[in-house]
């Protein structure tokens, strides 16, 4: 190792931000009270061209460790997450969000898991902010499943794939990164999907760490744009399945054959009839209200997936392009499924 090789951090934290200044502030200084050495790790903070000056005031206060904070206009959270990793100094990257909160621990147990030589991608845990029980039903939907996928990797045997990667909480050789030409800024909210695809695609291993937990709370309280997002998700996973159509896990098509039997006809009913379905969608999630109001959490996260996916079709539907490009990205999903 060279003395300018030496006086490099081993890790670099990449975190995108954007109009949340307070959250920011709270994560960095939760770094600082790490107990992996502050010479061993930098901060790179993006700032995705936030309305609230950020990079004065995060420099304003010293800090044990070193940061670095670079401005860009508003070009979306992969474009901020692939400028912070490309200025990233250390050989392994880890990338959360703003809105995370971590422990002590939290920079080391990553760490832990990259002994040299690997080219580990490392999953850590999302765990709910113990506040998530005053958010909406939709948002504490998203925290069962996290929750989910996170013991269902968590059983012995479990071996966590590329369409797994999350950007809240995930870390990787920057090499590797870069190598495999970094996040795919044209598929907006799946490109971290799409990242790990190709990531696994060129060798690396991926590993699940359970220690390695964040806790994620959410701003998010209008149903409206996370219809819009459930939409999104749809259109750039049809993206994502088209640029992979040898990766069964990433067709969105895979929800009608895959989901409960008892959502399918619903869902394909969303598919047949995407406009006229709306008001069932809206019938369906006033029922997972309901339920929730009586206890029935069950029922009213299975009533919340169903309604997810109803706009995740439509969304899916959307990008295919009328009925020919459906029967194409089925005929995909169908053929990767005979493939398996």
């Amino acid at each position: 190792m060279t003395p300018s090789d030496a006086s490099l951090p081993r890790l670099s934290v990449v975190v995108a931000t954007f109009n949340r200044l307070p959250l920011i502030s709270r994560l960095l200084e939760q770094f600082a009270e790490q107990t992996l050495s502050p010479d061993q790790f930098e901060v790179v903070v993006v700032d995705d061209g936030s309305q609230e000056p950020v990079r004065e005031p995060l420099l304003a206060r010293p800090r044990p460790f070193t940061l670095r904070v670079e401005v860009q206009a508003n070009a979306g959270a992969a474009a901020a997450r692939h400028r912070g990793v490309l200025a990233a100094r250390g050989e392994v990257v880890l990338v959360t969000d703003d809105d995370m909160q971590v422990a002590p621990d939290f920079l080391e147990r990553h760490l832990e898991q990259h002994p040299s030589g690997s080219r580990n991608v490392v999953l850590g845990r999302i765990r709910p902010d113990p506040s998530i029980g005053d958010m909406p039903l939709f948002e504490r939907w998203y925290a069962y499943l996290n929750h989910r996928m996170a013991e269902e990797l968590s059983v012995p045997g479990a071996r966590a794939r590329g369409n797994h990667l999350y950007t809240g909480n995930v870390s990787f050789r920057r090499e590797d990164y870069v190598g495999v030409g970094g996040f795919d800024k044209s598929l907006g909210q799946s490109e971290d999907v799409e990242l790990g695809v190709r990531l696994e695609k060129a060798g690396c291993a991926f590993v699940f760490a359970s220690d390695a937990y964040v806790l994620h709370g959410s701003d998010h309280v209008s149903f409206e744009r996370w219809l819009k997002r459930a939409h999104r998700y749809g259109m750039f996973d049809t993206q994502v399945a088209r640029k992979h159509p040898d990766v069964r896990g990433v067709n969105p098509w895979r929800l009608l054959f895959e989901t409960n039997p008892l959502a399918r006809p619903l869902l394909a009913a969303t598919v047949v009839a995407p406009q006229a379905t709306r008001l069932l969608t809206g019938a369906v999630m006033n029922a997972a209200k309901a339920a929730d109001k009586l206890g029935l959490e069950k029922a009213a996260f299975a009533g919340t997936s169903v309604v997810y996916g109803m706009e995740y079709l439509r969304g899916a539907r959307s990008e295919a392009g009328g009925w020919t490009g459906i029967a194409r990205e089925v005929a995909r999903y169908l053929q990767g499924q005979r493939g398996q």
